[in-house]
């Protein structure tokens, strides 16, 4: 069996898109003992969470993802309150931004580590915007503070990469090395 370790309801869209066959058991560990690098931290997660799974359930397959927001060098995190996503979508308007995803599926036969980037383009966004997009609620359970799959609002112009990436799980990739 597939355990899918993460509670994101954008994760379990996704997956359904490779097979309906898996079950979902959220990791719940601490993501706040990793102190690394930006750019090395959806891997790391992504270990941490498979692993976390993985050391229950040895006799299944496990597939957990990290997914995170970096502008400048510096990570953009779920943002804590209204005031913190108005700052992040403020920082991000206009400008590119890097989105990673780290996943590790592991099982008896094997374990597989990757990350797949993708650059997002910001629209330049209004004061106004950006105080509806919030009013909406979308922006609170995401890192960056936004979901690219949010249209009504267009926050973003365009994307070099995979756009399931973005939402939080790189299909394509996983399809590719996992389910080949």
């Amino acid at each position: 069996m597939l355990i899918l370790a993460s509670e994101s309801p954008r994760r379990k869209e996704l997956i359904r898109k490779i097979t309906n066959d898996f079950i979902v058991i959220p990791s719940n560990v601490d993501e706040s003992i990793l102190h690394i690098a930006p750019h090395d931290l959806p891997a790391e997660l992504s270990k941490l969470k498979a692993y976390s799974i993985f050391a229950k359930y040895p006799n299944d397959s496990v597939l957990a993802c990290d997914t995170v927001v970096i502008l400048d060098g510096k990570l953009m995190g779920k943002p804590k309150n209204k005031k913190e996503a108005f700052e992040m979508l403020t920082s991000l308007s206009g400008k590119k931004h890097l989105v990673i995803s780290g996943y590790t599926f592991v099982s008896a036969q094997k374990e597989i580590t990757r990350t797949v980037r993708t650059y997002v383009y910001f629209n330049k966004l209004t004061p106004e915007l950006i105080n509806s997009y919030i009013e909406s609620g979308s922006p609170m359970d995401k890192a960056g503070a936004y979901g690219i799959q949010d249209k009504d609002f267009n926050l973003v112009n365009h994307i070099e990469g995979d756009l399931d990436n973005v939402i939080g799980l790189p299909v394509e990739d996983i399809r590719k090395h996992v389910f080949n």
